[in-house]
């Protein structure tokens, strides 16, 4: 994994770029993109950007009803746009791997898949396979998702030469705490919301880590990425105290509170990954304000990447 501070150093202007400023002058016609959580926030303008952009998106969500309906406004504003709608729902095994079988026959094949869906800070919720919300869905979802599709993205790539990328969103509260591979569910140490965040969080960059090893010698290239602040409907859970932790665990200078992002701001980074043709010489990294930067170590270390990989197929295997 390449996060060598000052590989490129990230500027003021990356901090408050916009996905239009991202996308200026690129032509992503005949790339397919599937972006998860598609229906509201960062996944809504990332989709919106990257089909403004010629790029087919598939627009994947819990609510099929709900992401038909970003689509067609999508469609409103950009009426060339191409595409197209699957459901999926992140907390169930058998919905991922039954969309991502539905995705693996698409005749055009993936080029970007982008995991973007979320929750942030729920109180303790068990999903059907009784597992805690923050982990099933913003890892252990996506990890099933990734995995079944990586042949897929290997198989677009060679056939049209231009490496495939896997982006996954995390956040800088993943420095807060790591992930705790003996109780990972929270079945024996008392649930903590903030916890629960940070560790997913830190798994989404570990799988990132254990993506690229496994891709090593294959056209596909993984980051994991820090949007910044910016207030969604993630938000749905939290109060003000709530906001201010957040703020603690996620700003690197805290007396330099950082400003929230626009959606547009906040989305800059994922199609920056996406499309920076710069960032083939910098597979596995963790990017922040549409620059390289550095993830905690506990979040890049390979033995531990590898630990979780493995443990969560163990997991999945048995759901």
């Amino acid at each position: 994994m390449n996060t060598t501070p000052g590989v490129v150093a990230r500027t003021l202007d990356g901090a408050v770029r916009t996905t239009a400023d991202v996308l200026d002058g690129v032509d992503l016609t005949g790339r397919t993109a599937l972006v998860t959580g598609a229906t509201s926030g960062l996944g809504a303008e990332t989709a919106r950007a990257l089909a403004a952009a010629g790029a087919t998106v598939v627009l994947a969500a819990r609510d099929f009803h709900a992401a038909v309906k970003r689509a067609r406004h999508i469609q409103a504003l950009h009426p060339n746009a191409d595409l197209d709608v699957i459901g999926l729902d992140l907390t169930d095994l058998g919905s991922v791997r039954a969309a991502a079988g539905v995705l693996a026959l698409r005749p055009t094949g993936i080029d970007l898949l982008i995991n973007n869906a979320g929750v942030m800070y729920p109180p303790l919720t068990r999903t059907v396979h009784g597992l805690e919300l923050q982990f099933a869905t913003n890892h252990l979802g996506h990890f099933v998702l990734t995995t079944e599709l990586l042949p897929q993205l290997a198989a677009t790539a060679t056939r049209t030469g231009i490496p495939a990328r896997v982006i996954t969103l995390s956040s800088d509260a993943h420095r807060a705490y790591p992930v705790d591979l003996d109780d990972m569910q929270f079945f024996q140490r008392p649930y903590d919301k903030f916890i629960a965040y940070a560790q997913s969080k830190a798994a989404n960059v570990l799988m990132t880590v254990e993506v690229q090893r496994r891709m090593s010698g294959a056209p596909v290239a993984a980051y994991a990425v820090h949007p910044g602040i910016c207030v969604t409907g993630l938000a749905r859970f939290m109060s003000r105290d709530d906001f201010a932790r957040m703020r603690q665990l996620t700003v690197r200078n805290p007396g330099q509170p950082a400003k929230p992002k626009s959606l547009e701001q906040a989305a800059a980074t994922t199609v920056w990954a996406a499309t920076a043709p710069e960032l083939d010489r910098h597979r596995g990294a963790y990017l922040a304000d549409c620059a390289v930067g550095k993830a905690g170590g506990h979040a890049t270390d390979l033995d531990t990447a590898q630990e979780l990989w493995n443990r969560s197929t163990r997991l999945a295997v048995r759901l």
